[in-house]
C-alpha cells in the first residue's frame, strides 16, 4: 500500500458532438445506462468526519470528481497471475466500496486486456459502444515496474468533461502485485493484510487521495488499521454523491 499511484488520473475535455456516432469517434454515444435517478444511497458520515483527501476537484475547487451514480460502474478482472483467493479480495472490496458509496458495480467477468498507463478510455471493438470497463488486473514488476520494492498497488480513474457539465470519472485501472500477494497471503493474519491493501485501492479508484493520518485506511504505507475509518468513511460518501451527467 505504500506510494500508491493514480495511473489514470487527469481530465479529458470532449469536443462538442463527441457522443455522436461516426467512425473517428473517441467516446461513446452519450447517455449510455444513464437512469434519472441515483441507483444507490451514499452511507451516512460518521460523527467527527476524520481526515480524508480526493484524488481530484472540479473547477469551484471544493467538490469531489466522482463515478456517476445514475449509472452503474462496471469492471472486468484479468485472471492472469492471480494468487489463490484473490479473486474474493477483489469481490469484497468490490462490494464494501459499494455499501459506503451507493455506487453499484458490475462484474462483467474476465477480460484478457493488459494494462497500461496510456490505457484507451473507449475501446468499442474490445467492449462495445461504452466507456470501457474499469480493469483490475494481478501484475509482474516486468509487466509494471512501479510495483517494485514495497509498492502493492496502483489505482485511479479518468475524468471526462463536456461543455459546462462536471466532470465525471469514466473508468479506471487497478493494479495488484502479484507476487506480494501471494507473499502477504502466507503470512499469519495476511488475509486481512491483504483485504485492507486492495480496500485501499478501491478507494483510489472512485477518488480518495492519500492522507498523512495512520489512523485512516488512506494512509499511504500499511499500518494496523484495516479497514476503512471515520475519514475513509467520510469521504467515500461524499464521492458516493456526485452529479448525475446524462450529456456523457
Amino acid at each position: 500500500m505504500v506510494a500508491v499511484v493514480a495511473s489514470l488520473a487527469g481530465t479529458v475535455e470532449l469536443l462538442p458532438g463527441l457522443g455522436v456516432m461516426d467512425a473517428g469517434r473517441t467516446a461513446p454515444t452519450v447517455g449510455i445506462e444513464a437512469a434519472d435517478d441515483p441507483l444507490g444511497t451514499p452511507l451516512t458520515p460518521p460523527a467527527g468526519d476524520g481526515t480524508h483527501q480526493f484524488a481530484q476537484l472540479q473547477d469551484d475547487g471544493v467538490t469531489p470528481i466522482a463515478y456517476d451514480p445514475c449509472r452503474p460502474v462496471h469492471y472486468v478482472v484479468r485472471p492472469d497471475n492471480a494468487p489463490v483467493g484473490g479473486d474474493l479480495l477483489i469481490a469484497d472490496a468490490v462490494a464494501q466500496v459499494s455499501a459506503v458509496t451507493g455506487l453499484q458495480f458490475v462484474d462483467d467477468g474476465a477480460t484478457d486486456e493488459a494494462p497500461t498507463d496510456q490505457r484507451d478510455p473507449y475501446q468499442p471493438d474490445r467492449y462495445g459502444d461504452r466507456w470501457a470497463p474499469v480493469l483490475v488486473t494481478w501484475d509482474t514488476v516486468a509487466e509494471q515496474p512501479d510495483l517494485a520494492a514495497d509498492v502493492a498497488g496502483l489505482a485511479g480513474s479518468l475524468a471526462v468533461s463536456s461543455g459546462e457539465a462536471p466532470g465525471v470519472y469514466v473508468t479506471g485501472l487497478v493494479e495488484l502485485d502479484a507476487a506480494q500477494f501471494t507473499e502477504i497471503l502466507s503470512r499469519p493474519g495476511g488475509q486481512a493484510v491483504a483485504r485492507a491493501i486492495v480496500l485501499h485501492e478501491f478507494a483510489h479508484l472512485v477518488g480518495l487521495d492519500h492522507v498523512d493520518d495512520p489512523t485512516q485506511l488512506m494512509y499511504p504505507t500499511t499500518s494496523a488499521v484495516l479497514d476503512f475509518a471515520a475519514g475513509d468513511l467520510t469521504g467515500l460518501s461524499r464521492l458516493g454523491a456526485g452529479a448525475c451527467v446524462p450529456t456523457l
